[in-house]
């Protein structure tokens, strides 16, 4: 059954019967079920008409959410589908995804790929995207397309766009104006410094923006009254091009999360300029590959270079640190003398090397005002139980007097009642200063799940999918109720 246009008319056995129970979603008003169908995936959106003979005009006259992955099982049907749809739904298509290579083969040719191009084209001129809410358009890392003239018709309704793997020329970016864009997310794209600048200062309502692995500018300059969120992605795979090296937020009066997306494995150099960003909350950086200026204070790598000045909005902070340095930390909880919230994602080696972190000999170095400390949360990825490790959390275990959660990364290998009770007498956790903490041990990597708010976006690179949360608005990572499944220890032995 390719669509369910194509299936037989006929009901199913037993709808519409009550069969000993109540209807409840058939009591619903069409409205409301045209609603729920077009919150649904698009395969499972179609196949609502076969339910019952009342469903079958259902879809066709909901809201259209058309997501052109995996219609149908052959490649080469997905045109002749995709385009049948859409002149045949009776309502608007609210929100628009397609990736040309989910309608090609791994080895198509440049001419395939050039007819399939000119059929999306043909798709986004459709009477049926007029009022477009929601699209995303990923065209070929291979070819450069330019993203044509129609992106304008659809300026005036859009409020989230996901733009890949095309060439936004000059020309184009100029006379665009997204009068309502909330969400936009640049993925491989090709984009002059001067047509970006532009094209985010035609967003007037923009609150979050992604730029992921995109080329072509060497500076972002950030001037928004409306931005609450930024993440970028700094890696390109066209090695020649001009990339991404410095971000400077210049006005942000509403931004309240900052975020370097890359890891230190794989990481690109960035550096981050904080001119004006009254409520910032939320940071990540890279230990090896992020500088940050707030000022005329510098973080570089682990080291702050200013002792007098602080930054009080920052109450989460994520570290990509290659090693695990606890000195390291104190300097920067000086720094966010506010912070609440500490995220360490460690890289493969950091629970190798690194410093033993004996904190016992920093009293003698009057840093008694930072056992003072304001963290509630603290997550620490790869940990594996070193002597290390061991010694930077049990001072927090014994000193962080508002400590709520500690939440540890192990190995499924390392699952075992034995790992985790020497690791409980280890850590001291039954002298923890903080009566009320618990304490975590999880082997899911939840640490970089940071909350999607929108879309995720397949984007292919020569023959591979490579999955991206398109979307890192809401970057606020898994809460102590989200880790009910995944706990393998819990400690909270009141003394």
């Amino acid at each position: 059954m390719e669509m369910a246009m194509e299936m037989e008319a006929g009901d199913p056995p037993g709808a519409g019967e009550d069969g000993g129970g109540v209807d409840v979603i058939g009591d619903l008003p069409d409205d409301l079920l045209g609603e729920i169908i077009t919150l649904l995936p698009t395969k499972d959106g179609v196949r609502t008409q076969i339910l019952a003979r009342r469903w079958r005009h259902l879809w066709r006259s909901a809201p259209l959410n058309l997501d052109c992955r995996g219609l149908v099982k052959r490649r080469l049907q997905h045109p002749g589908v995709v385009s049948r749809i859409l002149t045949s739904h009776l309502a608007p298509c609210r929100r628009f995804w397609v990736d040309i290579h989910d309608f090609m083969r791994i080895d198509a040719t440049k001419d395939e790929l050039l007819r399939m191009n000119a059929a999306v084209d043909q798709w986004l001129r459709s009477a049926a995207l007029r009022n477009l809410q929601e699209l995303g358009v990923s065209l070929s890392c291979h070819l450069v397309y330019p993203m044509a003239s129609y992106i304008s018709r659809l300026s005036t309704t859009l409020g989230v766009a996901t733009i890949a793997n095309c060439n936004l020329h000059d020309s184009t970016v100029q006379g665009l104006r997204f009068a309502q864009l909330k969400q936009l997310a640049l993925e491989s794209v090709r984009i002059s410094e001067c047509s970006l600048h532009h094209m985010i200062a035609g967003c007037p309502a923009l609150e979050r923006l992604l730029i992921n692995c995109s080329f072509g500018f060497r500076c972002v300059r950030i001037n928004s009254l409306s931005l609450t969120s930024i993440g970028v992605y700094v890696r390109c795979m066209w090695y020649k091009e001009l990339k991404l090296e410095e971000l400077i937020v210049e006005n942000a009066p509403c931004l309240k999360r900052l975020l370097h997306l890359e890891q230190n494995v794989h990481g690109g150099h960035l550096h981050i300029s904080v001119i004006s960003a009254p409520k910032l909350e939320t940071l990540r950086y890279l230990s090896n590959f992020t500088k940050i200026s707030f000022g005329s204070a510098v973080i570089q790598g682990l080291c702050v270079d200013s002792l007098m000045a602080v930054v009080r909005t920052v109450k989460i902070l994520a570290v990509d640190m290659h090693v695990l340095s606890l000195d390291a930390v104190i300097q920067l909880m000086g720094f966010f003398p506010c912070l609440e919230k500490l995220y360490i994602e460690c890289s493969f080696h950091s629970f190798q090397s690194g410093p033993t972190n004996v904190w016992r000999l920093l009293k003698k170095q009057n840093l008694i005002r930072y056992l003072d400390i304001p963290l509630k949360t603290i997550v620490l990825e790869q940990y594996r139980g070193t002597k290390s490790q061991v010694s930077f959390l049990t001072f927090f275990v014994l000193h962080a007097r508002l400590l709520e959660v500690m939440t540890l990364g192990i190995r499924i290998t390392d699952n075992s009642e034995e790992f985790l009770a020497e690791q409980r007498r280890k850590l001291q956790l039954e002298n923890r200063v903080s009566t009320d903490a618990r304490f975590y041990f999880t082997t899911d990597r939840y640490i970089r799940n940071y909350c999607v708010i929108c879309v995720l976006i397949t984007v292919r690179v020569h023959g591979l999918i490579m999955l991206y949360l398109t979307v890192f608005w809401n970057f606020s990572f898994t809460q102590t109720s989200e880790l009910s499944q995944t706990v393998c220890g819990v400690v909270n032995t009141r003394k």
